[in-house]
């Protein structure tokens, strides 16, 4: 799908990792949560990873004691990308123990400490973390039961309990997660999903926002695709068109129409919709 501008996306990613070992942030800092991004990127392409750098800069965050939930699954994430003969021995088991520490009473997971429930957000990203580290989270029914309280009355999903209507994000994040889980879901969340098409492409973030974002395009695609709904012919030209007016000749995607920043996470996010595009 990218064509001859496939080799500027590579030398974008090449310049996403920094001199310490991880990959930038929009302040050009090294940040785990960026580095996946990077990683994904790289390994989408075919780019090999600065492996002794980032293994180094990886061993920094020790167990990650000090991590909150997004940074700790980034941890995770990382190391798995790196593979298991360079992860440090006991890793997983004490990562795994940190971020049971994220559980909320209902069975989810959330970084914020003070927040009494589960979101979506959360509970994808420790499920993403247990896989990455080859386990299974323990009580996987709570999830569930955290999740049901976050459905929303449109037949969608929210990061708060009791909101009226649901949000492509976390309504991509539930999906897939159930999805992993091997539960069934109703039918009607693939129409939520489809009706957040803007008339110009793209996906939108809640119902009625006025434009579209590459964000909820990128996760409302993966969700549809794992829910085996498919867009229509013009639909799926519309998105084309829309993800294209978010490319860079700098070999990045923005965020969305009033973005003017690039990088390794919303270019990922860009690949994964162009991957989803792609089959017709």
């Amino acid at each position: 799908m990218l064509g001859e501008s496939v080799d500027l996306v590579r030398d974008f990613y090449r310049r996403q990792w920094t001199i310490a070992g991880g990959g930038r942030d929009r302040s050009d800092r090294p940040d785990l949560y960026y580095t996946v991004f990077t990683l994904n990127g790289c390994e989408s392409l075919g780019i090999p990873a600065p492996e002794e750098q980032l293994e180094a800069w990886l061993r920094t965050f020790s167990e990650g004691e000090q991590l909150d939930l997004v940074h700790l699954t980034s941890l995770a994430r990382c190391w798995a990308s790196l593979g298991k003969q360079r992860m440090p021995k006991g890793l997983p088991k004490a990562v795994l123990a940190r971020l049971e520490t994220f559980r909320k009473p209902d069975g989810g997971y959330d970084t914020i400490p003070t927040k009494p429930h589960g979101t979506a957000y959360g509970s994808f990203l420790a499920l993403g973390a247990y896989q990455d580290l080859g386990k299974f989270p323990p009580r996987p029914l709570s999830i569930v039961q955290s999740l049901k309280r976050l459905e929303t009355p449109d037949h969608a999903w929210n990061n708060a309990p009791g909101l009226p209507i649901g949000s492509t994000n976390p309504t991509a994040g539930a999906v897939t997660l159930l999805r992993h889980l091997h539960l069934p879901l109703n039918p009607a969340v693939g129409d939520w999903l489809l009706a957040r098409l803007h008339p110009q492409g793209g996906f939108t973030a809640v119902p009625g926002a006025p434009m579209p974002d590459l964000l909820s395009t990128a996760t409302a695609l993966h969700a549809l695709a794992s829910l085996d709904r498919r867009l229509t012919t013009t639909q799926r030209e519309r998105c084309l068109d829309y993800v294209d007016t978010l490319w860079s000749a700098e070999g990045g995607f923005h965020g969305h129409w009033a973005d003017d920043h690039l990088d390794a996470e919303y270019t990922f996010y860009g690949l994964l919709a162009l991957g989803h595009l792609s089959v017709a």
